[in-house]
């Protein structure tokens, strides 16, 4: 079987928090995005929080004008948040949970709520036929993957990898079966959360099936080092690697 092609989104949210941390208006995500595309990054992905505590509407609509690539904003599929959506038009949307209080997203969507279910197919519609792509953050959990293949309009999954990046390798066997799963309900899989270039490599080689992997806060954080330039095609070569 030969491997899928794969793409980097990076995400920028991380540059966003260092400038809502003084309130100033630098730096630029609009800019790192360039870089990182510039590096060879095949998405921009970018989380907008009902905080706004990082990327706001002003930076997604300057993305959506600037980039080269494709667009991906993350959200809660709350109806404010779905109406901005509708208003800037990303090339996807990737509806993930949200709560106030934690500090980055802590899990995926829980499909199996009657609650949340109701609340995605709603979101999902909308964004569909506003012409946007719709992605589901879930945990790699078989049945999550097969409610997420059943909804009308997703065409893809971002399987979790938190746990997987906290240290268990045994997760890898999860991912796996979640793929492949996905894989026969016809979904494209991407991947991301706490992907670092020291726990990428296993899973580039153990999942290939995965085609897309959306990596943010390690990259920003190894580009105060490195430079963002190198920290995009140093993650780029894991990913791309046969």
């Amino acid at each position: 079987m030969s491997t899928p092609s794969r793409r980097l989104g990076v995400n920028i949210d991380h540059v966003a928090t260092l400038r809502q941390a003084r309130m100033s208006p630098y730096p630029e995500p609009v800019l790192a995005a360039l870089l990182a595309e510039h590096a060879g990054a095949g998405q921009i992905t970018c989380h907008i929080r009902c905080d706004r505590r990082h990327v706001n509407e002003r930076d997604i609509r300057l993305l959506r004008e600037t980039i080269k690539t494709q667009l991906n904003v993350e959200c809660a599929a709350t109806d404010e948040m779905v109406s901005i959506m509708e208003a800037l038009r990303p090339h996807r949307v990737t509806l993930v949970p949200e709560r106030p209080e934690e500090v980055t997203t802590e899990g995926g969507l829980d499909l199996t709520r009657p609650a949340t279910l109701a609340e995605v197919k709603a979101a999902a519609a909308r964004l569909v036929a506003a012409g946007i792509r719709v992605s589901l953050f879930i945990d790699p959990a078989d049945e999550q993957v097969r409610i997420a293949g059943q909804l009308d309009g997703v065409d893809m999954i971002e399987l979790n990898t938190a746990h997987y990046a906290e240290g268990h390798p045994e997760d890898l066997a999860r991912l796996t079966r979640a793929c492949v799963v996905g894989q026969g309900l016809d979904l494209e899989i991407a991947a991301g959360h706490g992907l670092t270039h020291h726990n990428l490599p296993d899973l580039v080689k153990a999942v290939p099936e995965i085609v897309e992997y959306n990596i943010g806060h390690s990259i920003i954080s190894r580009a105060v080092f490195v430079g963002l330039d190198r920290a995009v095609r140093d993650i780029l070569a894991i990913i791309l690697q046969s």
